[in-house]
C-alpha cells in the first residue's frame, strides 16, 4: 500500500507507483466501459420505479409544492406559497426539487428526480476520487459499494436533505483529492465551497468530514507547511462565503416581510444552526429527543456507544461493509507507516478512513435526535475505504500478511453480513448460508494460494467481489423495490418508515373538494404541518401549518392569525393535527377559533369557516 517499490521489509506492499495508476495514457480498454455499467446500473437502480414513495415525507414535499407556485417561498425553503413559517432545515435540497417541479411540473417523479440524480453523482465522484489515488479497479469497487449501500438506495429515492448532502460532501472530497495533485488553491477552495452549501442543505452535519480533509491536505499536499496552512484557510474562507450569504440575506431581509425560520428560538438560522440542528443533535435538548434517553428506541438511533452503528437501529442501513473498512483502514496505515510524505496511498486512507472513523464516532455518542437514515453520509467513507483496501491488498497478495489481511476483510464481510441479513429470518433465508459458503470458498482460496493457478487469480479475484458485496446488494435492490413514507424511512424488504406516518391520501375526498373550492390566499389552517401537509398535497392549495413541523414554533402567532382571518385570507380552520407542543401559539389559536366560530364535520374532520365573521379583537 505504499507507493513504494516492494522490499524485503514484509510491512511495505505497494508495487504501483500513484503516478502510474492515475496519469498513465494507456488506460485499460475495459476501464470506460465498466464506468459506463457501473453508472447507467445505479441510474436504473435509483430511477426504477422512482414515484412509488409517492410524496415520500410529506413535511418536505409541502415546501417543494410551496417552491414550485412562489419564489419567494423557494428562497427561504417555506412550507406555503404564503410564506408564514419555513421548514427546519436549509433549503439547498428544496431549491433542486422545486425547479425541477418548475421545470417538469410538480409531482412525485419531478420531486425525487433531482435526489436519484445526486446519486448517480454520487457514485461518479466516489469512482474518479478513489481512481486518482489508487486506479479504475479500486474506484469502480468504491463506486459499486456506495450505490448498493441499503441506505443509500432508500435515501437516493426519497426527498430529505441527505442525498443532495452526500453528493456535495463526495464533491468536496474529489476537489481535495484533486488539490492533493499539485498543491492546487483552486481545487482546495472549490473543496470549501462544496461544503458550504453542505451547510446549506443539512447544517453542520456537512462538516463532519471538515478534519478528514483539512488533515490529508496537511499531511498529504506536494508544498511547505506555511503555504498548506495559508491554502486551508483561504479554503475556510471559501467555505464561510458558500456558507453565509443565504444566512446575511435572510439577515437581512425584514423579518415582518419574510417567513418565520422553522425549529429557531429566535427567528435566525444561526440559532437554528447551532442550537436545534446543530449542538442539540450532539448533546440533548433544544427540542431533540434522543435514543440513549428514550429506552433505546430505534427511531432514534437506539443506546449510544462504541458498537451502536452495528446495532439494531443502524445496522442494516450502513454496517454491511463496516467491518472490512475498518480492517482495511488499520492494516493500510500500519503497511504504509513508513511511507513518504507524499505517499498517495497512505493520503487516500486518512481521507476516506477519518470521513468514516469521525463520522461514526459522532453519530454513535451524540444523545440528541438522529435517524437511522443519517447513516448515508457513512457509505461514501466505507465504500473508499473497501475499493482502496481490496484492490491494494489483492495487488501485494504475494506478501503473506497482505494475503491474510485480505482474507480477514472477506471473512469478516460474510460472517457479519449473515448475522445482519439474520436480523429478517423471513427474507431470502436462502441467500445467507449461501453467502457464508461462498465466503468460506473464497477465503480458503486466498490462503492456499489458488491465485498463484493460471486464470484461477482472476476468478477468485472476481469471486471475491461478488462475495463481498453480495448482501448489501440483494438489501439494496429490495430496498429500491419498495415505496417509502413517512419521517423516518427505513431500508429493507418491508418498505417500513417509522415517526410520522404519511398522511397525503388520508384526507377524506369531501374535505378535499371543499379546499378546492376556496378562492382565498390560504384555503385553510391547522395545527403542525403534519395534516397541513396531505391537505396541501391533495388539494393542490395553500394551506398554513400553524407552529411549523410538529406546531410548536410561534408562527403564526394568535394576533397575525387574527389578522389573517380579519383580511379575509383563510377560509377554514380545519381543527386537530400536532400542536401545544412547544412554544407556539396552536393552542391558543385553536381555543380562539373554538370559541369564535362555528364547527361543523366534512368527512369525519371538524371544520370552521372563517369567512362567517367573529369577534376578532
Amino acid at each position: 500500500m505504499s507507493t513504494a517499490a516492494v522490499s524485503s521489509d514484509p510491512a511495505r506492499l505497494g508495487p504501483v507507483p500513484a503516478a502510474a495508476r492515475t496519469r498513465t495514457a494507456g488506460r485499460p480498454p475495459w476501464v470506460r466501459p465498466s464506468v459506463a455499467v457501473l453508472l447507467v446500473a445505479t441510474a436504473a437502480l435509483y430511477l426504477w420505479n422512482l414515484s412509488a414513495s409517492g410524496y415520500a415525507n410529506d413535511f418536505y414535499a409541502m415546501a417543494v409544492q410551496a417552491g414550485t407556485k412562489n419564489w419567494e417561498a423557494l428562497f427561504f425553503g417555506s412550507l406555503d406559497p404564503g410564506n408564514v413559517i419555513t421548514v427546519d432545515k436549509p433549503p439547498a435540497s428544496l431549491w433542486l426539487m422545486a425547479l425541477s417541479g418548475r421545470l417538469l411540473g410538480f409531482s412525485s417523479f419531478s420531486m425525487l428526480l433531482p435526489n436519484a440524480l445526486c446519486g448517480v453523482g454520487s457514485v461518479a465522484l466516489l469512482y474518479a476520487a478513489v481512481r486518482r489515488t489508487s486506479g479504475p479497479l479500486a474506484g469502480l469497487i468504491a463506486g459499486a459499494a456506495l450505490a448498493l449501500t441499503p441506505v443509500a438506495a432508500l435515501m437516493f429515492k426519497f426527498n430529505n436533505p441527505d442525498a443532495l448532502l452526500v453528493l456535495l460532501m463526495v464533491a468536496g472530497a474529489y476537489c481535495t483529492v484533486r488539490a492533493l495533485d499539485r498543491a492546487s488553491t483552486g481545487w482546495l477552495l472549490l473543496a470549501g465551497a462544496a461544503l458550504g452549501f453542505g451547510f446549506l442543505t443539512k447544517m453542520l452535519q456537512a462538516f463532519l468530514v471538515l478534519p478528514a480533509f483539512a488533515l490529508v491536505y496537511l499531511v498529504a499536499a506536494p508544498t511547505g507547511l506555511g503555504r498548506r496552512l495559508l491554502q486551508l484557510l483561504g479554503a475556510a474562507v471559501a467555505l464561510v462565503v458558500a456558507t453565509g450569504w443565504w444566512i446575511v440575506a435572510v439577515a437581512w431581509w425584514p423579518t415582518e416581510s419574510r417567513p418565520y425560520i422553522g425549529g429557531s428560538t429566535d427567528n435566525t438560522p444561526l440559532e437554528l444552526a447551532f442550537g436545534y440542528n446543530g449542538l442539540g443533535r450532539i448533546f440533548g435538548g433544544d427540542g431533540n429527543g434522543g435514543g440513549g434517553g428514550m429506552g433505546g428506541n430505534t427511531m432514534f438511533g437506539g443506546e449510544t456507544g462504541l458498537f451502536r452503528m452495528f446495532g439494531a437501529a443502524f445496522g442494516l442501513e450502513i454496517s454491511w461493509l463496516l467491518p472490512a473498512a475498518l480492517i482495511a483502514l488499520a492494516a493500510g496505515l500500519w503497511f504504509t507507516r513508513f511511507a513518504p510524505r507524499l505517499d498517495r496511498t497512505r493520503a487516500a486512507l486518512l481521507l476516506w478512513g477519518g470521513w468514516t472513523v469521525v463520522t461514526a464516532l459522532v453519530f454513535s455518542f451524540m444523545s440528541g435526535t438522529i435517524h437511522p437514515y443519517y447513516t448515508v453520509a457513512l457509505a461514501p467513507g466505507i465504500a473508499g475505504l473497501v475499493g482502496i483496501g481490496a484492490v491494494e491488498l489483492w495487488r501485494g497478495r504475494h506478501n503473506f500478511a497482505a494475503r491474510v489481511v485480505l482474507a480477514l476483510m472477506l471473512a469478516a464481510t460474510g460472517v457479519w453480513d449473515f448475522i445482519l441479513l439474520a436480523r429478517t429470518p423471513d427474507w431470502q433465508p436462502w441467500l445467507r448460508w449461501v453467502l457464508l459458503v461462498l465466503t468460506a470458498l473464497v477465503v480458503a482460496g486466498l490462503l492456499f494460494g489458488l491465485d498463484r493457478i493460471r486464470r484461477a487469480g482472476i476468478v477468485l479475484a472476481v469471486a471475491g467481489v461478488i462475495t463481498g458485496l453480495l448482501a448489501p446488494a440483494a438489501y439494496a435492490v429490495v430496498t429500491a423495490s419498495q415505496g417509502h413514507t413517512g419521517s423516518i424511512p427505513t431500508s429493507g424488504p418491508s418498505g417500513n418508515s417509522m415517526g410520522f406516518s404519511d398522511r397525503a391520501g388520508a384526507e377524506s375526498a369531501e374535505l378535499i373538494a371543499l379546499l378546492r373550492q376556496t378562492t382565498t390566499k390560504w384555503s385553510a389552517a391547522t395545527n403542525g404541518s403534519q395534516s397541513a401537509a396531505g391537505l396541501a398535497l391533495n388539494s393542490d392549495t395553500a394551506v398554513i401549518a400553524i407552529g411549523g413541523f410538529n406546531g410548536g414554533d410561534p408562527a403564526p402567532t394568535l394576533d397575525e392569525f387574527k389578522q389573517y382571518v380579519a383580511r379575509g385570507e383563510i377560509t377554514y380552520y380545519v381543527s386537530g393535527g400536532m400542536g401545544g407542543m412547544g412554544r407556539g401559539g396552536s393552542g391558543e389559536i385553536a381555543q380562539w377559533v373554538a370559541e369564535n366560530f362555528t364547527a361543523q364535520t366534512v368527512g369525519g374532520s371538524t371544520v370552521y369557516d372563517l369567512t362567517t365573521g367573529a369577534t376578532t379583537g
